[in-house]
């Protein structure tokens, strides 16, 4: 089995500190993230929300490619894009909706059997799973010609 490691630095109080999310595979490193880049405008950093929205596209992409060459088909281009959105919830914070984006070519894939293995894959990858406790997790596929 496999374990990844990510870490992060942080220096300073609440919405006046900085912090630095760092990869193993240095993917990330040091890469800066704060308060302005998680609640504000500040595109000079990264947050929570966007890495986990990264992780969600990747591993839901890469099990919707598994299924179709398990299903006998070949993926040609498959996009994805994720929406991770942070709500306010009393005094904190949820994440409350997770929106999947995908659009993919795969010659020979009925739309029938493109949604069923695209529902799938969203109901199978790691991360789906990890993010069981998310109110609502939807998908929206396009099969391409």
């Amino acid at each position: 089995m496999s374990e990844k490691t990510a870490t992060v630095h942080w220096e300073g109080p609440g919405k006046k500190g900085q912090g630095q999310i760092s990869t193993e595979t240095d993917a990330l490193k040091q890469y800066p993230y704060g308060f302005g880049s998680r609640f504000g405008d500040d595109r000079s950093g990264t947050n929570p929300e966007e890495l986990l929205a990264a992780a969600h596209a990747g591993c839901f992409t890469m099990a919707f490619s598994f299924a179709c060459e398990k299903a006998g088909f070949e993926t040609a281009v498959v996009d994805t894009r994720a929406n991770v959105r942070l709500a306010q919830q009393g005094d904190g914070f949820v994440i409350d909706r997770i929106t999947l984006t995908l659009a993919a070519k795969v010659p020979g894939l009925s739309q029938a059997q493109f949604q069923q293995l695209a529902e799938g894959a969203k109901q199978n990858c790691p991360l789906s799973k990890a993010l069981a406790s998310v109110p609502t997790i939807t998908l929206q596929a396009t099969l391409l010609d």
